[in-house]
């Protein structure tokens, strides 16, 4: 059985008046609380919208306050800056990588228990996202480069499907039937994880789990609730995977208190 959490959008660096502290201490909260768990946690997964602006300095807050004994494991959303992404948060110079710091930042990570695929469905000066061709052979790559017998998850911030919130519907993740196609080449694929909703949701896309990590820095409301389109009031959640030995993926959902 392996176990991890899943956080997304906490924006660091958002300023509601008071200097983008908000952000900090809510990420801060939530990784003591991860840290603290007494039971076991194999990893951390991180599905974008880490820095609110895409600056140095948000992405230096950030490698500090996301710093963990635990495996990290992060992919950029529509707030996110590549370079700086890149070089601040990552660590990574791009010149001696011979990446081009405007390319999209895919990485796949490798447990004994899973392979986590971590895709970059960010689209520059854009709120929508999408894989662009790039990505996709990178992808297609990875899952059939990654071990056949292990369970695999794919990443990436917008999710390809309505996820019935008008605000975030708009900008999902399009061009999502050539996800498809990738997808349906690899089965030993067992669930999709993305972010960008900022409220936690469960739906299916190509046949598998798609599972939405609720945000941290703030809460989206559902349409049934009322006007307001964004609550700053509600506590960070986060989600918790549990992939058993059938490679099953069962989700559960905690709030986390913040003084």
């Amino acid at each position: 059985m392996l176990v991890f959490a899943q956080i997304s959008d906490v924006h660091l660096g958002q300023d509601r008046g008071d200097g983008g502290a908000r952000a900090a201490e809510r990420t801060r909260r939530v990784m003591s609380y991860l840290h603290g768990l007494s039971g076991p946690l194999d990893a951390i997964v991180v599905t974008g919208d880490i820095a609110d602006h895409g600056t140095a300095d948000e992405y230096q807050e950030a490698a500090a306050i996301l710093k963990s004994p635990l495996p990290v494991f992060t992919c950029p959303g529509n707030h996110d800056e590549r370079a700086a992404y890149r070089r601040h948060f990552l660590g990574e110079d791009p010149e001696r990588t011979g990446e081009d710091g405007a390319s999209p930042v895919n990485r796949a990570h490798h447990l004994p228990g899973a392979t986590f695929v971590m895709c970059d469905s960010s689209v520059p000066g854009r709120g929508e996202g999408l894989l662009d061709d790039a990505t996709l052979v990178w992808l297609d790559r990875a899952l059939a480069d990654s071990p056949q017998n292990v369970p695999a998850f794919v990443a990436f911030h917008h999710p390809p499907v309505p996820l019935h919130l008008p605000y975030v519907d708009a900008i999902r993740q399009f061009g999502a039937e050539r996800l498809e196609e990738v997808l349906d080449r690899h089965d030993h694929v067992v669930s999709l994880l993305c972010g960008h909703a900022h409220t936690g949701a469960t739906t299916t896309f190509a046949r598998l789990p798609l599972l939405a990590a609720p945000g941290v820095v703030s809460t989206l409301t559902l349409p049934c609730e009322g006007e307001d389109r964004i609550d700053y009031d509600l506590p960070p959640m986060v989600a918790f995977h549990v992939l058993d030995d059938e490679n099953r993926v069962t989700t559960h959902f905690r709030a986390v208190p913040v003084g």
